[in-house]
């Protein structure tokens, strides 16, 4: 268990970089962050991806990332928010690796991301509407691919502490 990558996913806003730092500090764990990865490999940022080659090239681009990373040990590994959705990233991921759901109300990620002008798929005149609409596509996907769900409604810290715990590192 204790050289096993824990994976933070979950819906965008959640927290899993913010927590995923915490993590990293407390653990003294390497932090990987799947988009900031690809935005490096790639050298544009992951709106651009989208915008020039895709959503389906962004997610191959993504799969390739989760099998590399899964592949490694010790490392704190903040997905992408769609990356689970995948099934191939499911499996891909949960060998090596302890897959930690944080979960967020779709109200909260509101007020986290309402200024927010960095996400592709929350682009759109009612971002509430869209979050909501997403949210309910992605949260059973979320909760079958999770070996532990936290309650990411809470700050960072005690977000933290809950997953240390339920990976067994506290």
């Amino acid at each position: 268990m204790m050289n096993r990558n824990i994976v933070l996913f979950g819906f965008m806003g959640c927290g899993k970089s913010t927590v995923g730092a915490e993590l990293s500090s407390n653990t003294g764990r390497e932090l990987v962050d799947t988009d900031k990865l690809i935005e490096r490999q790639e050298g544009m940022s992951v709106s651009d991806i989208f915008a020039k080659h895709g959503e389906p090239y962004f997610r191959d681009l993504e799969h390739r990332v989760c099998c590399e990373l899964s592949g490694r040990q010790r490392l704190i590994i903040s997905a992408g928010g769609g990356a689970l959705t995948f099934q191939r990233n499911v499996e891909a991921l949960r060998n090596g690796c302890e897959l930690v759901l944080i979960d967020v109300s779709p109200e909260v990620i509101y007020e986290r991301l309402k200024y927010d002008a960095t996400r592709p798929l929350l682009q759109c005149e009612d971002k509430m509407e869209a979050i909501r609409q997403l949210y309910a596509k992605r949260d059973a996907l979320y909760r079958a691919a999770a070996d532990h769900t936290v309650n990411g409604n809470q700050p960072r810290g005690f977000v933290a502490l809950d997953i240390m715990k339920a990976v067994g590192i506290l």
